[in-house]
């Protein structure tokens, strides 16, 4: 069984910044992680997110979405996974993850 381990700067549900979160979700690049993690049936690598930036440059977005407590991530192995924390934030904020993601959906559909 491969080992799981959690990261430790995911911010608990009381310590949401909403202000954190919408600068987190309005850049672009976090959009499109934003986007493919929800189209996702179940937790991605990181690798498995295409994105139009160096490795370097998504590992700081992607930090930036598990910071603000947007994103879940825990390592499988050497593999870091992603999830949603769309429970998380449905308990702080009710219906502001689902609306970003629908407006996204919406965006492509023009």
């Amino acid at each position: 069984m491969a080992r799981t381990t959690k990261m430790t700067d995911e911010p608990d549900i009381a310590d949401f910044d909403f202000p954190r979160i919408l600068a987190a979700v309005a850049d672009p690049v976090r959009m499109s992680i934003l986007k493919q993690l929800a189209g996702a049936e179940e937790a991605l690598t990181c690798g498995a997110i295409e994105l139009p930036v160096k490795a370097s440059t998504a590992t700081h977005h992607f930090t930036a979405l598990r910071q603000a407590g947007v994103l879940h991530q825990y390592y499988v192995g050497t593999s870091r996974m992603n999830l949603l924390r769309i429970d998380d934030m449905e308990h702080a904020y009710p219906g502001f993850l689902p609306s970003v993601i629908k407006g996204l959906a919406t965006k492509d559909a023009k």
